[in-house]
């Protein structure tokens, strides 16, 4: 195992085409950690020049305390797994397995041992006298991931491996990828586009933007605490909902306005950062909240009802209602000089959809609650939503980035 650091690292095609700018970013040795982001984002290309499949444009690549830069793949002790299997057709698994091996002319016994045991590993013992055409899809790629184990490489490169299987088969494969790292702790690199398989497979999260790295954190600290809207908008299921709101000092502390709608800011969160959000004070802010901190009030604990003018609620009609069993998602919209266009919103994120509700042609103005299941909202209805106000976000509106 090793630890993998990137230092100023960027790629340039031709002569202004950036995929990767200035990239920094220490991996510690055994971490799992994965580069999301949309498509274009530089994530692939991140990937391939760690691998030594893109030349690098400037900085520099280690790969444990060796500088990697010229060194080509089958020199850099790493193992990619990608998202088309990459097996060959006429050998059976046992076959693909060893054949890496096969080429460093690696003792048979010792090749046989190595294959053996990544089958144990991966449950596939069973399938090494099969041929590629008779395997399943998630069978194909465990054999892809055995290819990777037998090599015992300093770290796994996996560029998108899981994108050709369907929902049920991605989510038990990456919970066996997860298995898998837990148990033999190589330093993986992970490439995905989709941030549900980021937040539930990795130690830290990479975000990328039209190449530039715009966080780095663990799950549960970026999702708690991004750093810009791109990153709030695009982490988390259902999206952020976003809207533009005044800063206004209130008895000693802050709330946000739009239209009707007042949220007092929670005092605890605001804290000793009072000082900063002083400078906003009388100004508009964009405000973010995400769907799972908006109940329907009547279910909502603590919170004033019967009123259109009570703190933290806001009075919709929800236009769209979305039963998943266990909650539901009420997509509403707010008067226009309230709300962030869609438009705004899908450049911040650089998504052009609503997350689960359609693109923007279906969902103008569109935001989205994702309340209890025991909610009675109808289509159409009048109703109030209750917003926590400890876990508004604010951020400035023309730097995008976080100041609450």
């Amino acid at each position: 195992m090793a630890e993998v650091t990137l230092e100023d690292v960027s790629k340039i095609y031709g002569e202004d085409v950036v995929a990767v700018r200035d990239m920094n970013l220490d991996i510690k040795d055994g971490e799992f950690i994965v580069f999301v982001g949309p498509s274009g984002c530089g994530k692939s290309t991140a990937l391939r020049m760690i691998a030594g499949l893109e030349d690098i444009s400037s900085g520099k690549v280690f790969i444990g305390d060796n500088v990697v830069n010229d060194l080509p793949p089958r020199d850099r002790d790493i193992a990619m797994v990608f998202q088309n299997y990459a097996l060959y057709p006429h050998m059976n698994v046992r076959e693909n397995m060893g054949f890496a091996l096969k080429l460093k002319k690696m003792d048979k016994a010792e090749i046989e041992r190595r294959v053996d045991e990544a089958a144990r590993i991966l449950s596939i013992e069973r399938f090494l006298d099969r041929k590629p055409k008779a395997l399943s899809g998630g069978q194909r790629q465990r054999v892809a991931l055995g290819r990777a184990i037998v090599r015992e490489p300093k770290a796994f490169l996996m560029d998108e491996p899981l994108s050709n299987l369907d929902a049920k088969l991605r989510v038990q494969m990456r919970t066996e990828i997860g298995k898998l790292h837990n148990r033999i702790g190589v330093t993986t690199i992970y490439v995905t586009h989709d941030q549900t398989e980021a937040m539930t497979m990795a130690d830290r999260i990479v975000v990328l933007k039209d190449g530039v790295v715009q966080q780095v954190d663990t799950p549960q600290v970026m999702y708690e605490n991004p750093k810009n809207v791109f990153v709030a908008g695009f982490i988390g299921s259902p999206a952020m909902n976003f809207m533009r709101a005044r800063l206004e000092k209130e008895n000693g502390g802050y709330a946000a306005t739009f239209g009707r709608t007042r949220i007092p800011l929670d005092r605890s969160a605001v804290g000793e950062r009072g000082m900063d959000l002083g400078r906003y004070a009388g100004e508009e802010v964009v405000l973010g909240i995400r769907p799972e901190h908006i109940e329907d009030a009547t279910l909502a604990e603590g919170a004033a009802i019967g009123s259109t003018n009570a703190p933290n609620t806001i009075e919709v009609e929800p236009q769209v209602i979305e039963s998943m069993g266990s909650e539901k998602y009420l997509y509403f919209g707010i008067p226009q000089e309230q709300s962030v266009h869609l438009d705004s919103v899908a450049h911040m994120t650089g998504d052009s959809g609503v997350d689960g509700g359609g693109s923007a042609d279906d969902f103008d103005e569109m935001l989205v609650a994702r309340v209890s299941a025991e909610s009675q909202a109808r289509r159409g209805d009048r109703m109030l939503l209750a917003l926590d106000a400890s876990k508004i976000k604010l951020f400035d509106p023309e730097t995008e980035q976080a100041i609450l």
